[in-house]
């Protein structure tokens, strides 16, 4: 009976932790083939008012910042870096430094060639840190997987 009631409180408690999961982002993704050989993918983030997500660009010693691992794929490669909009850029107490970061929405944009006409999907995964003024929740990572239209 004991172990009855704690298995009880453990699945009480666990379901009390997931309604407290804060997720102040969320992701969007398109593509769009501008060529028979080349294609924009376009990774969104709709941010919750109040909170915000860094910047490609971001000294060390300061917060996580966004960044897109692609997955290897005879189908297409990298061209260039992923780019992005010009951020909001001010010293946070919390990191001791200016940092730059985003609010509201942003879309980031990586450039790729395509090596096969059947390229079908671009894969990968995406890590961020978001923040508000009175606390950082935990890095995230989040795979994804953009179609590419024919």
């Amino acid at each position: 009976m004991k172990k009855l009631l704690l298995a009880v409180a453990i699945l009480a408690v666990s379901f009390g932790a997931k309604a407290q999961i804060e997720t102040p982002v969320k992701w969007s993704y398109a593509a769009k083939k501008v060529s028979s050989t080349e294609a924009v993918v376009f990774l969104k983030a709709t941010i919750e008012d109040g909170w915000h997500i860094y910047s490609l660009n971001v000294k060390e010693g300061g917060p996580i910042k966004t960044s897109f691992t692609f997955a290897t794929s005879k189908e297409y490669s990298l061209v260039g870096k992923a780019s992005e909009p010009k951020p909001v850029t001010k010293y946070e107490k919390s990191f001791s430094m200016n940092v730059s970061y985003f609010e509201k929405e942003v879309v980031f944009q990586q450039k790729i060639k395509l090596n096969s006409p059947n390229a079908s999907v671009v894969k990968g995964k995406l890590e961020y840190m978001t923040c508000n003024d009175h606390k950082c929740l935990p890095p995230d990572d989040i795979d994804f997987a953009i179609p590419l239209s024919k």
